[in-house]
């Protein structure tokens, strides 16, 4: 179902570095941490969800010269689901949690664009070959430290049988919906670029305080998976419009 739509400019930047922290996730309980109409969006019977941590650049309405654009790190928990719309089946992501160390997307966001970014801090040490990142937020909710090392192959996960087939699910699967403050909506935002590539990292060390929570994610209903990489992508966010979201979230399991 549709509901009001908020404005969205056309957004263009780069990705200057993209980390994306994935996990394998139980169903029945990615069930019911999704609002509707949103559904989990299986691979190899597992649910997916996961941690992106991504430096933009540039980032500045389309019109704009890319001087005029400003870089910030963020971060984003999120899950991989599927819904159903006037054109059939959809995939795409929820992000139940928007962090980031720039004032203008903490104010600006679910204004000028989805999503409510909380503040974080954040400590960031890459290199051609390893990457790590870790932030707490302001109010020391929510922490995360992640590290990884670059690879020739993506091995050992049982989602993705290769680099390859876990590019194109996340690729297919660019459009993202956010909650919002004041209403039982989900604003959307949907990455585009012709220059899409990702790259395969090895997990040296991954903490969540939320995946990491065994109230929310008892043993045994999550696993981490595997590692991706983006860098030096130039990209733009478009507008998807919001969908209402038809469900009481007091009933949810809060993520």
């Amino acid at each position: 179902m549709r509901a009001r739509t908020m404005r969205v400019p056309t957004l263009r930047g780069v990705v200057e570095r993209r980390l994306l922290i994935n996990y394998r996730l139980d169903p029945d309980l990615a069930t019911t941490m999704l609002p509707a109409p949103f559904e989990p969006q299986l691979v190899n019977g597992f649910a997916v969800a996961g941690i992106c941590l991504i430096r933009l650049g540039q980032l500045r309405p389309r019109g704009l010269p890319a001087s005029l654009g400003l870089t910030s790190e963020n971060a984003a928990h999120r899950f991989a689901v599927q819904w159903h719309d006037e054109t059939g089946l959809r995939t795409g992501v929820y992000i139940s949690q928007r962090h980031s160390a720039a004032v203008i997307n903490v104010v600006a966001g679910d204004r000028l664009f989805p999503g409510h970014h909380q503040r974080a801090d954040f400590d960031v040490v890459e290199s051609d070959d390893a990457i790590a990142v870790a932030f707490t937020t302001r109010d020391s909710h929510c922490v995360v430290d992640a590290s990884v090392t670059m690879s020739d192959e993506l091995i050992d996960s049982e989602l993705f049988a290769s680099t390859t087939e876990a590019s194109d699910f996340f690729r297919t699967g660019a459009a993202g919906f956010s909650p919002t403050r004041r209403s039982a909506r989900l604003d959307g935002l949907e990455l585009r670029t012709s220059a899409w590539r990702i790259e395969p990292a090895t997990i040296d060390h991954v903490r969540s305080s939320l995946f990491d929570d065994r109230v929310a994610f008892p043993a045994g209903t999550i696993e981490l998976d595997s590692a991706l990489v983006m860098r030096n992508v130039p990209v733009e966010w478009h507008g998807l419009g919001s969908l209402s979201s038809c469900e009481d979230r007091s009933s949810r399991v809060s993520v």
